[in-house]
C-alpha cells in the first residue's frame, strides 16, 4: 500500500461502489464499535463489503462488520459505514480518511460520525451520549495528520480552517432530536489517541487537566478530511466506560461492545431526528 491517497484511487473506489448501487447518498454515517446495528433498519439496502472496494481500508476489529449499507433512512439517501479502520491497525494515516473522500466524490454533503469512547469527565458514565463540540488531536500534533502529503486540490485548500469542525446547526438539531425522545445528552471535547492500548491513569489525569471529556481512537482524522472537503459534520460519542483515573479498574473491549447495546437506542433516536430535520 502506498503512503498517500491519490484522486485516481478515490475515483476507482467510487466507480466500484456506483456499479453496485443506484442510490445517490447525500448523508454519510460512520458507526463505531458496538454501534453498527443502526444500519440494520435500512430495508431495502445495498450491502458492499469493504474488501470489494479498491483501496478501501478493511477493519479487523470485533464489533465492526466492515461494510457499506446504502439506502434510505427517514426518507433521505444515506451511505452508512458499519465499522471503520483505525490507524493502529497499520494503515497509513491518509487512508483513514479515504472513505470520507469517496463519500465526497459520491455527492455526500453531511457527515454524522459516531464512536465508542471512554468518559474522562467524572460526571460521564457508561450509557451516556456526548455531542462533540470540539476535539483535540494529539496524533495530528505529533505529525500523523490525514492531510499529510500532496494536497488534492479538488477537495480543498492546503491549509483548511478547523475552527468550526462541528456544525452548530447540526448540533442544535441533535439537541432538539434528543429532547424530543427524552434523551439527555452530554456535550464536550473529544480527544483521539493512536491506540490500541488503553490509557494509563496518568494519561487520563493529563487529559482531564487539559479539558477533555471523552477519549477514543478514531473520528478526528475522519473529521479533518471531511472539513477539508467542505462537509458539515456532527460528531457523537457513546460513553462505553468510565475512565480509570486511579488505576482501580481494568478497561476491556468487551465492555465497550456491551455498552453499545444501551447506547444504540439513544443514538438511533438522535440520528433519525437529525436526518429528518436536514
Amino acid at each position: 500500500m502506498s503512503e498517500f491517497v491519490t484522486l485516481a484511487m478515490i475515483d476507482e473506489a467510487v466507480a466500484a461502489i456506483r456499479a453496485k448501487t443506484s442510490h445517490q447518498p447525500k448523508i454519510g454515517l460512520i458507526l463505531g464499535s458496538g454501534l453498527g446495528d443502526l444500519a440494520e433498519s435500512i430495508s431495502p439496502a445495498d450491502y458492499i463489503h469493504y474488501s470489494e472496494i479498491p483501496h478501501w481500508p478493511v477493519s479487523t476489529i470485533q464489533g465492526h462488520k466492515g461494510r457499506l449499507v446504502i439506502g434510505d433512512l427517514e426518507s433521505k439517501p444515506v451511505m452508512i459505514m458499519q465499522g471503520r479502520a483505525h490507524f493502529y491497525e497499520g494503515y497509513p494515516i491518509s487512508f483513514i480518511g479515504f472513505p470520507i473522500r469517496v463519500m465526497i466524490r459520491m455527492g455526500v454533503e453531511v457527515l454524522i460520525v459516531t464512536n465508542a469512547a471512554g468518559g474522562v469527565n467524572p460526571d460521564f458514565g457508561p450509557g451516556d451520549v456526548m455531542l462533540i463540540k470540539d476535539h483535540i488531536s494529539l496524533m495530528a500534533m505529533g505529525g500523523n495528520n490525514p492531510l499529510r502529503g500532496p494536497n488534492i486540490d479538488e477537495f480543498g485548500e492546503r491549509f483548511p480552517d478547523m475552527s468550526r469542525s462541528y456544525d452548530q446547526d447540526l448540533l442544535q438539531k441533535a439537541r432538539e432530536s434528543a429532547q424530543e425522545k427524552g434523551v439527555k445528552p452530554k456535550e464536550g471535547v473529544y480527544i483521539c489517541l493512536a491506540g490500541p492500548s488503553f490509557e494509563t491513569p496518568a494519561d487520563l489525569q493529563f487529559m482531564r487537566t487539559i479539558g477533555i471529556d471523552a477519549v477514543g481512537m478514531s473520528t478526528v482524522p475522519e473529521v479533518v478530511v471531511a472539513r477539508h472537503g467542505g462537509l458539515r459534520v456532527l460528531g457523537i460519542s457513546g460513553i462505553s466506560n468510565k475512565a480509570n483515573l486511579d488505576g482501580s479498574t481494568v478497561t476491556t473491549h468487551e465492555e465497550v461492545l456491551e455498552a453499545g447495546k444501551v447506547l444504540v437506542p439513544k443514538l438511533d433516536a438522535i440520528i433519525r431526528g437529525v436526518i429528518r430535520r436536514i
